[in-house]
């Protein structure tokens, strides 16, 4: 063992507490990405008291699939009012003897290096769990409180601008969206009574969509040219770090399928069928998987891709477009013709050029703040990365 260096056993320990006096029935799930999130387990029926209650500055982990996804999803709990998460987590907190403080050991946590060894320390089961003794032979760096603060503010700054760039995005999309349900007003497919130039069209009247290109299995690489997944569609956007990659040859192979910023993508299968993303601004080679479907809007698509971004966020539409919605099948797939097909309101062709020269600037800041997120995500990784270089 390093000299700075101590296992994490000696620093943390389980909790149990339940909300036996039924306290909140807030149910939270944690994400892969390591932050806590509305539960979308069905607890209709369910026992609430035998769910673990969250406290201020513990941490929940999910111990099950790890093997997996490669990932321990864990996070620390930062709110003052007590919410819930499921029994079969690990809740545990840092002992009182401890100089680790909660925040540090979230960004440890957060370290590639860390799912990596958690990874390797999986047990045999089919989706690899890892136990409570494996996490606690892991190591964690001792520093001084004041090292640790020091660390804490440098990772709060960026980690600040990254969360203020995103509720901007948040902001003009839903610009956007109200924008464009202003437009139609009180007029919906159903309508008999459209204003003259008006019509009752389909997504596919305004453009096209494909399904990407079936990659085989044994072409995947760590290098070379980006592929999106479903995964990769991520807050509409697109995570392009998390990309896997193919050689130039293999991704030539679906040379319809290359994408350029301002391109607009869609989940077509699975829990998150009907997600959007469009693609930042960048400088990469990058195609797209089977199971993505993408838009083709013509020789100039982020011209006309303001009024399809918002279609395809509009509540009456979007719900189409999820699982069990009336284009999907059973299985929570669509087609391209699905997609094509959806019944949309159709304004005339001046106003609908009028709203995408008025959004096209909400649009490509959109795409400039995801580019400047993804950057500074980096520089997280990075500074995250050398903590155990000090």
């Amino acid at each position: 063992m390093k000299l700075n260096y101590d296992i994490l056993g000696n620093h943390i320990q389980l909790v149990d507490r339940r909300n036996s006096e039924l306290i909140t029935d807030k149910v939270l799930g944690i994400n892969i990405d390591k932050f806590f999130m509305p539960s979308v387990a069905n607890i209709i029926g369910t026992d609430l008291s035998r769910y673990k209650l969250l406290m201020k500055n513990s941490f929940a982990c999910n111990p099950m699939h790890v093997g997996r996804d490669e990932k321990l999803p864990v996070a620390l709990y930062k709110e003052d009012t007590p919410a819930i998460v499921s029994p079969a987590y690990f809740m545990f907190e840092i002992k009182k003897q401890s100089s680790l403080i909660p925040e540090f050991l979230m960004m440890w946590f957060k370290r590639r290096e860390f799912d990596r060894s958690c990874w390797y320390h999986t047990d045999g089961s089919v989706r690899g769990g890892i136990t409570w003794e494996e996490i606690c032979r892991l190591e964690v760096p001792i520093l001084s409180k004041e090292e640790q603060l020091t660390i804490i503010d440098s990772y709060n700054v960026i980690a600040d601008r990254i969360t203020l760039k995103k509720k901007i995005n948040d902001n003009l999309t839903e610009q956007c969206i109200v924008d464009y349900t202003m437009m139609l007003g009180d007029y919906t497919t159903e309508s008999s009574d459209l204003p003259d130039g008006w019509s009752i069209g389909s997504i596919g009247s305004y453009c096209d969509v494909k399904s990407g290109y079936a990659f085989k299995s044994e072409w995947w690489t760590n290098e070379g040219h980006k592929v999106i997944k479903i995964a990769n569609i991520v807050n509409n956007s697109i995570d392009l770090d998390s990309c896997d990659h193919v050689a130039p040859a293999n991704a030539e192979k679906a040379v319809s399928f290359y994408v350029k910023p301002g391109d607009i993508l869609i989940a077509m299968t699975g829990a998150t069928t009907g997600k959007i993303g469009v693609v930042p601004y960048c400088d990469e080679p990058i195609v797209v998987n089977q199971r993505v479907g993408c838009f083709f809007l013509g020789d100039n698509p982020l011209e006309k891709a303001p009024f399809l971004f918002s279609t395809l966020l509009y509540g009456r539409v979007s719900r189409h477009l999820q699982p069990d919605g009336t284009a999907g099948s059973a299985q929570d797939n669509l087609s391209a013709d699905n997609i094509k097909d959806v019944a949309i309101v159709v304004p005339t062709t001046k106003e609908i050029e009028t709203f995408n020269k008025v959004h096209l600037h909400h649009l490509k800041s959109i795409m400039l703040n995801n580019a400047e997120i993804r950057t500074l995500s980096k520089l997280l990784n990075i500074m995250l990365s050398q903590i155990s270089d000090r």
